[in-house]
């Protein structure tokens, strides 16, 4: 079951998320807040599974209230404004409803939302494991972790670059797929770039040298970055 909450400064959008909601089996709504604050509070004691979420509130802009979070869940935006339709996608959400929605967007909405859930539930990854299995085209892949060079986005794909292997196309985001691998192994450094950590040979000028490849980092994903090999160099 999916639990979900909803924060927009409109009570009635909140009301028809939820009313909404109810029409599928799959999607437990949990509650609606018109406060940041409020729901900050929820989600931190309540961990959810999907977040519908305003851009445009009063106190504080979704887009930086998701920033905000310790953990982010899957993101669907809701908004009367197309143009931040952009920097949605460059945050990784999953879709992107503009108001006033009906419930056949909505359903397209959720149902993207179930896939990526049961994909990350489904995940054979752990912490010990060395292989994660991924749904292609042709069936069910296998990936060895240790001959990944680096993975790129490709708006709702991704492509996995081998060290001495062809690369593949996997239909997934790099969001669904960050939350599948150990952070001890794996860091994102772009909004289209998740590298292996030890394959990092060098970085200068923003740039990651990994082979014979340079790989740029994202002015979101420095700080992230440095914690990530500042841990690494304390060891």
């Amino acid at each position: 079951m999916i639990k979900t909450i909803a924060l927009d400064d409109e009570p009635l959008a909140i009301e028809l998320i939820e009313n909404y909601c109810q029409k599928f089996n799959f999607i437990q709504f949990e509650k609606g807040f018109t406060k940041s604050g409020q729901a900050l509070q929820y989600i931190e004691k309540n961990p959810i599974h999907l977040l519908f979420l305003d851009i445009n509130m009063p106190s504080i802009s979704g887009i930086d209230f998701y920033k905000s979070l310790s953990y982010k869940p899957i993101l669907i935006f809701t908004t009367s404004y197309s143009e931040y339709a952009l920097e949605s996608y460059s945050m990784d959400a999953l879709d992107y409803l503009l108001k006033p929605f009906t419930l056949s967007r909505f359903e397209k909405a959720v149902t993207k939302a179930k896939d990526m859930y049961n994909l990350i539930q489904n995940a054979t990854i752990s912490e010990q494991s060395n292989y994660l299995m991924l749904k292609a085209d042709n069936g069910i892949v296998k990936i060895i972790l240790n001959d990944i060079l680096f993975i790129e986005g490709l708006d709702n794909y991704i492509k996995i670059h081998f060290v001495n292997a062809s690369s593949i196309v996997v239909r997934l985001t790099l969001k669904a797929l960050t939350d599948m691998l150990s952070k001890h192994q794996f860091v994102r450094v772009h909004r289209s770039y998740i590298v292996p950590i030890s394959r990092i040979a060098s970085i200068k000028q923003k740039m990651i040298a990994i082979g014979e490849e340079e790989i740029p980092i994202g002015k979101n994903y420095e700080e992230g970055l440095k914690m990530v090999l500042d841990h690494k160099l304390n060891f």
